[in-house]
Order: structure tokens, then sequence, then C-alpha cells
């Protein structure tokens, strides 16, 4: 079931940011790579209950949060259209199927109840099954963003 977030799924939503942390390849030898901060991660999710335009889904599986997605609706920085972006998204991978369309309708439901034109998320590195998820859902790629270490 998707439900809205709690705070006593904070614990458990930090031990999915961290593997969301891990899987994304950010405490690898890649380029991009930060630690992951247990306090900070809890501080995120809290944030993402107590903000007006922010959104909380949590996917229950027999009482326990096993995928979390965090967001924001804003103003587009170029004009007066709000759109709603990800902030994280991850589901336990023994969880996956269709829970993932789940989460994402809510998502969508969210996004549309905060009068958001688009709707936003993002696909870490080169993964084409969420490529093609978001592309069957009548997602289209708007940007590509790269990093650089400094």
């Amino acid at each position: 079931m998707i439900r809205p977030g709690e705070i006593g799924d904070r614990t458990r939503a930090v031990t999915l940011l961290r593997d969301s942390h891990q899987a994304a390849g950010f405490a690898g030898a890649g380029g991009f790579v930060f630690p992951f901060d247990c306090a900070y991660a809890a501080r995120l999710y809290a944030a993402h209950l107590d903000q007006v335009n922010a959104c909380c889904l949590v996917l229950d599986v027999a009482g326990v949060a096993q995928g979390v997605l965090l967001a924001i609706a804003c103003e587009h920085p170029f004009g007066p259209v709000w759109l709603a972006r990800e902030t994280v998204w991850w589901i336990d991978p023994a969880h996956r199927g269709r829970s993932a369309i789940a989460m994402l309708d809510a998502y969508e439901a969210w996004a549309a109840s905060r009068r958001c034109a688009f709707a936003g998320m993002a696909g870490m590195g080169d993964d084409p099954d969420v490529a093609k998820l978001y592309l069957r859902r009548g997602y289209f790629a708007a940007e590509r963003h790269f990093l650089k270490g400094l």
C-alpha cells in the first residue's frame, strides 16, 4: 500500500536512503562521491514531512516501509509554472514491480493536487529500465546534467 510517510517511518526511511545512496554509486569509486550521513538523511526525511509543498510517500508492506519517494512542488525559475521535482525515490529491490507504478501514480496525483503543470523524475546513471518506465508513463527527457568534482 502507498501511504503518506510518518515520523515513525524515519529510521526505516534512513536505511532506504542509505541503500539508495549506495546503489547510486555515491559511495564508490566514481566521480561523484560523498559520504552518507545518517543525521542528514533523517533531517531530509523529516523536512519532507513538515514542508507544505513537500511530498513524502511510503510503500508499506506489512507495516514496514519498503520504499520511499520524496519530492517538492515549486515554481520554475524561468517562468510562472509550477512543477514537482523528485528528491529521491527508492524501493527495496525485493519489493519492486507494480508497487513502483503505484508510487508514481500517488506522486503524480499529489503533484496535480498542488496544481503542478509537470512532474519530474530523475534517473541515476545509465539505467534503461527506469528510462523505459518513465517514457511509457509519458515523461520525456528534458535535461541532462553533468557534474565535475572540484
